[in-house]
C-alpha cells in the first residue's frame, strides 16, 4: 500500500513505502488539530476534512516516569536522548546525523541584575547547535521523517537559518539539497546556506512569497521525491522544538520553569514547547504546575502581537520591515494557535522596536558573554519590556530562549558597534585615550 497522500496536500507520489512498515518510533498516526481526524503516518499536513494542520500523536510509554527518566538521563548528549518521546526509530543516534541538543541552560544573574528579576533568571542559548541556531533540532526530526518515506531531496524555505541546517544535515546523512530564501537575506546565512554544496534559491520577495512558491512546487511533478522539511513533512519537523522544554525541565532538575519568553516566527517552536511540557506533565516526568508562556516579535513583523493586544482570534497578515530577519514571517501559519496558548496560560504576545532589539543584544552579551542573533535580542527585549509593563513577574523562575548566534546578523550591531579608540602603537597614546583604568 502507498504512504497516503490526501487531496488536501497536492502532494507528489512518493517512493513505495507502506504506512504499516514505517518505523517512527512511538509515533502512531497523524492527528487534526481541529477537527481530531487521525491519518496513517506520511508525508502529509493538512486534514482531508478540514484543511486544519496536522500534528503527531504517540504512543508513549507510561506507567514508569522514574524509569524513563533514568533511561532518558542516560542516554546521548543530544535530542536523541529523548528519542521515547520523539518520531524516530530506536537507534537513530547510530544514524549520520549532526546531533543536536542538550545546549546549555545558563544561569543569568546579571543579566537578571540588569532587568530587576530576583527569581532566577535563565538564558536556553540554543547557538551552541551544529549550525548555531534550533533549526538544526527540527531539522533532525524531519531528516529521520525524509528516510523512513523514501525521499532524496530534502528542501524548504527558510529566512535564513533553516536553510544552513537543511543543507547541512542532508550533507551529513547523503540527501541532495534544494533550499529557498528571500533575496535580501544577511549574507552571513547566505554564506552559510551555499558552503555546503546543495542548491541555494534566492527568490526576489518576502519569506510568504518563497513559501507559496514552495507550496506550488510540492504540487508539481518537478517536486517528486522531494521532503520539505517545513511543509510535506512539517508533522515531524515541528516535533523538533518539543526537545526544547524536555532539556530546560531536565536542566532544572525536572521541574518547569513558572515563565518562558519564546521568540515567534511561524509560532510553531512556541506551541511545541506548550506540547512538550504538557506530554512531560502527562507521563508523571514532571510536577503539573501552573506555567505562562510568552511571545515575542518585533514591531516591523508583530501580527501576533497586534492580534493578542486588540482581543483578536484572527492573525492578519502583514508585510515585514524589520531586521529581525529570521522572525520576519507576515503570515504565521501557527499565530492562531499561539494566541490560544498565551491566553491559557495566562501570559502575553509583546513586541519591540529594532532600536530595542539591537539594545538587548549588547545588554545580553555584556552581561552574560552571549552573542545573541536578532531573535535573541527580541526575547531578551520583550523580556525587559514584559517586566517594566508589570506582565512578567521578576520573582519567579523565567526562561529566555535564544535560537541563534550573533555571528549571522552583525550588519544588525554593526554600525554601532567598533573600536573603542584607534591609537598609535605608545604607551603615551594610550594614556591620552584614557583607557589606562
Amino acid at each position: 500500500m502507498a504512504v497516503q497522500v490526501t487531496e488536501s496536500t497536492t502532494a507528489p507520489a512518493t517512493p513505495d513505502a507502506s504506512a504499516a512498515s514505517v518505523d517512527l518510533g512511538p509515533a502512531a498516526a497523524l492527528s487534526c488539530r481541529e477537527c481530531g481526524e487521525r491519518f496513517d503516518l506520511g508525508p502529509i499536513f493538512a486534514c482531508a476534512l478540514c484543511f486544519g494542520p496536522l500534528e503527531v500523536a504517540y504512543d508513549l510509554p507510561t506507567g514508569d516516569p522514574q524509569g524513563l527518566r533514568e533511561r532518558i538521563e542516560a542516554g546521548p548528549d543530544s535530542i536523541w536522548r529523548y528519542a521515547p518521546l520523539l518520531p524516530v526509530p530506536a537507534d537513530v543516534a547510530s544514524k549520520p546525523n549532526l546531533n543536536p541538543g542538550l545546549t546549555p541552560l545558563v544561569r543569568a544573574d546579571r543579566l537578571a541584575g540588569e532587568l530587576g528579576v530576583t527569581g532566577g533568571l535563565y538564558v536556553k542559548d540554543d547557538s551552541g547547535n551544529p549550525t548555531h541556531s534550533f533549526k538544526d533540532r527540527v531539522v533532525a526530526i524531519a531528516v529521520e521523517a525524509a528516510r523512513a518515506f523514501g525521499f532524496t531531496t530534502l528542501s524548504c524555505s527558510s529566512t535564513g537559518n533553516l536553510a544552513g541546517a537543511v543543507g547541512a544535515a542532508a550533507a551529513r546523512a547523503g540527501f541532495r539539497s534544494c533550499v529557498f530564501i528571500p533575496h535580501d537575506l544577511e549574507a552571513g546565512k547566505v554564506v552559510m546556506a551555499a558552503v555546503y554544496g546543495g542548491e541555494l534559491v534566492a527568490i526576489e520577495g518576502t519569506y510568504d512569497d518563497v513559501n507559496r512558491f514552495c507550496s506550488e512546487l510540492i504540487g508539481d511533478s518537478l517536486g517528486e521525491g522531494w521532503g520539505f522539511v517545513n511543509v510535506n513533512l512539517r508533522p515531524y519537523y515541528g516535533e523538533g522544538s518539543k526537545t526544547l522544554a524536555y532539556e530546560i525541565c531536565e536542566q532544572l532538575g525536572w521541574e518547569i520553569p513558572d515563565q518562558i519568553v519564546i521568540p515567534i516566527a511561524s509560532g510553531s517552536q512556541l506551541t511545541k514547547i506548550d506540547k512538550g511540557l504538557k506530554e512531560l506533565i502527562k507521563l508523571g516526568l514532571v510536577e503539573d504546575k501552573p506555567y505562562k508562556i510568552f511571545g515575542a516579535q518585533a514591531e516591523g513583523c508583530s501580527p501576533v502581537s497586534r492580534a493578542f493586544k486588540d482581543g483578536h482570534d484572527v492573525v492578519r497578515p502583514v508585510k515585514p520591515d524589520t531586521i529581525a530577519k529570521s522572525l520576519a514571517i507576515g503570515n504565521p501559519a501557527d499565530g492562531p494557535y499561539v494566541l490560544d496558548i498565551a491566553r491559557r496560560t495566562g501570559g502575553a504576545v509583546e513586541d519591540v522596536t529594532d532600536e530595542q532589539v539591537v539594545d538587548a543584544i549588547k545588554l545580553l552579551a555584556r552581561t552574560e558573554g552571549i552573542f545573541a542573533e536578532t531573535a535573541g535580542g527580541v526575547t531578551v527585549g520583550v523580556t525587559r519590556k514584559l517586566i517594566e509593563t508589570g506582565q512578567l513577574d521578576p520573582a519567579r523562575t523565567t526562561v529566555v530562549l535564544n535560537t541563534g548566534d550573533g555571528l549571522k546578523t552583525l550588519d544588525a550591531v554593526a554600525p554601532t558597534t567598533g573600536p573603542t579608540a584607534t591609537i598609535k602603537p605608545s604607551l603615551d597614546a594610550f594614556r591620552a585615550a584614557g583607557l589606562a583604568g
